[in-house]
């Protein structure tokens, strides 16, 4: 959430900011109910300072022996008033609250203007895609030959997009999530962390999940529970209400999860395949610094997501993200796309970003160096380290053989049981 009072004195150098990525109506219905909330205060004050006023004028009237009931009557009206108006401006005051909510975060100024992913400038490739002599078969068929894939009793048990693994890719699902969690922790220092599927609606608007996105959510019928869209929530919110002593950031977590996800407005994209389901599995990667390092920060979040995509010998791509383009909480982000042979291009596997103060303001999660008096809001920042069913669709396809076997990424043989090939099923 933005800065309320950063907002009000600066708004429009903000809708300036903001208008970098597109409409904002929230920012008009916040000058609509900041200047109700400016007359309400006017009001309150105006009150307060007559009856103050009057108030001295009863200790006046007690010294000379004078009646004070009709005056005493009036400060009674208008403490009442007060009380009316004071209970109307705290409405007021949740109003305005609740629209910034829903106001997105302003774009950090190396993010590149644009409109749309086709504006996302490209800042580096990695591997060169492979060429093939047969005819290149998408995931979803290379899955099917190796009876691996098995969205059929997924779709009877549960409807449309789940899908159910079996044999050796249920195995290779697995040995990803243990590579990518191994990894992270062993090489790059994060702290495996195994948290809840479930949180309360406080740490979904901690992350910015809601109020905005609530018809992407799966809620559990009558309680204040949601199953997570990504292990982003209860990672940051591990900190909610906290502060953190400063010299011991920057706090870097991983974790493997289960993600969730309605893809409400996505009916007809990506239906085919592992690419965009309900339920995937995601390893995530969360951290929290001084407000100083975290561009420095995103820097080696991005790397270490990348470290992962070099080890699985995948080509990919990492583009910055246009305004346009970017995620709600989000200053400044860097997708990495993956090379997929059957479609002929690039594919979103992570995105990486910084999201300054945004997410930390709204779950109130601050900082203080030792001695000193005042405490800062800290900064945040997250990444899929990386979407395990888009790394197997990817590794199925780069890695498909004419005779319909897979041949896996050499870091992923201690993982397989020393193997590093998939044969088709006979």
């Amino acid at each position: 959430m933005l800065d309320l009072k950063y907002v009000r004195v600066n708004f429009e150098a903000v809708r300036q900011a903001l208008s970098r990525r597109g409409p904002i109506p929230g920012l008009d219905a916040f000058l609509e109910k900041d200047a109700v909330r400016r007359d309400l205060l006017s009001r309150v004050e105006a009150i307060k300072a007559e009856r103050n006023r009057v108030s001295a004028e009863v200790a006046r009237a007690k010294r000379e022996g004078r009646d004070a009931s009709d005056i005493l009557a009036g400060i009674s009206r208008a403490s009442d008033e007060i009380k009316a108006l004071d209970a109307e401006l705290a409405a007021v005051d949740a109003q305005v609250r609740d629209i910034l909510l829903t106001v997105p975060n302003i774009p950090h100024a190396t993010t590149p203007d644009g409109k749309d992913e086709n504006d996302n400038p490209v800042q580096r490739v990695w591997g060169e895609p492979r060429t093939f002599d047969f005819p290149v078969r998408d995931h979803l068929d290379v899955g099917a030959g190796l009876a691996g894939l098995d969205f059929e009793r997924a779709v009877r048990m549960s409807g449309a997009r789940f899908c159910v693994l079996r044999g050796d890719l249920a195995r290779l699902e697995r040995a990803l999530v243990a590579f990518m969690i191994d990894m992270h922790t062993q090489e790059h220092g994060y702290l495996e962390i195994a948290p809840p599927y479930l949180v309360n609606g406080a740490s979904l608007v901690g992350t910015g999940q809601l109020p905005k996105f609530a018809e992407d959510l799966f809620k559990i019928e009558g309680q204040d529970r949601y199953l997570i869209p990504t292990a982003e929530v209860p990672l940051t919110n591990l900190h909610r209400e906290e502060t953190l002593a400063a010299e011991a950031l920057p706090l870097a977590y991983t974790a493997y999860t289960p993600c969730f996800r309605s893809e409400a407005g996505s009916y007809g994209k990506d239906t085919r395949g592992l690419i965009r389901l309900h339920q995937f599995d995601k390893v995530e990667l969360v951290r929290l610094c001084r407000p100083e390092d975290s561009y420095v920060e995103l820097e080696r979040l991005t790397g270490h997501a990348e470290a992962v995509l070099q080890k699985l010998e995948l080509p990919y791509r990492v583009v910055s993200l246009c305004a346009g383009d970017l995620g709600f909480g989000a200053a400044k982000t860097y997708d990495l796309e993956v090379w997929l042979p059957a479609q002929g291009k690039y594919r979103e596997i992570s995105s990486c970003s910084n999201l300054e103060d945004f997410q930390a303001r709204r779950a109130d999660i601050r900082l203080k160096d030792k001695g000193a008096k005042k405490s800062v809001l800290a900064h945040t920042l997250n990444g899929s380290g990386l979407a395990v069913g888009r790394a197997m669709a990817a590794i199925l396809e780069n890695g498909q053989n004419a005779d319909g076997s897979v041949t896996l990424p050499i870091a992923l043989a201690p993982y397989m049981g020393g193997r590093d090939r998939l044969s088709p099923a006979t």
